[in-house]
């Protein structure tokens, strides 16, 4: 579990301070200039506002005083996506990741595959709490983490920065060991039992797939970022820059 503040005064300070937090909930139908102020803030600083009923705020506060507002801290500041997109060659962007130690495995396999940095999403995805950075082995010290409002707009932007965006779905019409990996590159991985969401999967350069031989159909999704990740490591050994072949213009 992630650390909490309730309260107020608590919230409001940790806002101000430049906290790194990963949401607020408020009670629904709580109101009043302070939790306005709250809200204003949370929007100054992108930090996601949920309102929940009041009794769920009662259960997570552990019967803590909250005055309808609770704020979850991360284990980590996020980065910002300007910092992380400039110079990268690899960028790794999860669609709805929600199992913590899912996404610390993946942070420390894409830190150890060169990636310059993983992309969530803020909603339909696991936070960065201490569970994360237990499973990511230290790669939390090292590989930033940003977090953005869309994934499918991110995914636009950094193909106007010159990125091939490669998604990994069980349904890729290519097969991820003879694609020829571009560089500077995104792939994106899928959640847990759903894979990519649709609009995702039409936003991408290429969808590949990676071979199965038993009858499950897929892969733990940690386990898929590693098959793929080095297998982009092993083609791109420099990370010298290319076009592959039949890459040279997008549709």
């Amino acid at each position: 579990m992630n650390r909490f503040s309730s309260g107020i005064h608590p919230v409001r300070e940790a806002l101000r301070g430049g906290r790194p937090l990963d949401k607020v909930l408020i009670a629904k139908g709580a109101s009043g200039p302070r939790l306005q102020e709250i809200i204003d803030l949370c929007r100054e600083r992108n930090v996601p506002v949920r309102f929940e009923p009041r009794e769920a705020l009662d259960r997570l506060s552990k019967s803590a005083p909250h005055q309808g507002v609770i704020a979850f801290g991360a284990a980590r500041q996020y980065a910002e996506l300007n910092d992380v997109v400039e110079g990268a060659k690899l960028l790794v962007i999860l669609d709805g990741v929600e199992d913590p130690h899912n996404l610390g495995a993946i942070i420390r396999t894409a830190h150890a595959a060169g990636a310059n940095a993983v992309i969530l999403p803020e909603r339909r995805a696991a936070p960065l709490t201490e569970t994360v950075e237990k499973a990511a082995a230290g790669a939390l010290e090292y590989l930033p983490v940003a977090r953005v409002t869309n994934v499918n707009q991110t995914i636009e932007r950094l193909k106007q920065s010159g990125f091939w965006i490669y998604g990994l779905d069980e349904r890729g019409s290519e097969l991820y060991d003879q694609v020829e990996f571009s560089t500077p590159a995104a792939i994106v991985l899928g959640g847990e039992g759903k894979g990519l969401h649709q609009a995702v999967q039409t936003h991408c350069d290429v969808l590949v797939r990676i071979p199965m031989a038993g009858a499950v159909s897929s892969l733990n999704v940690s386990v898929a970022a590693g098959i793929v990740l080095f297998e982009w490591r092993r083609k791109n050994a420099g990370a010298a820059t290319h076009v592959s072949a039949g890459q040279s213009a997008r549709k």
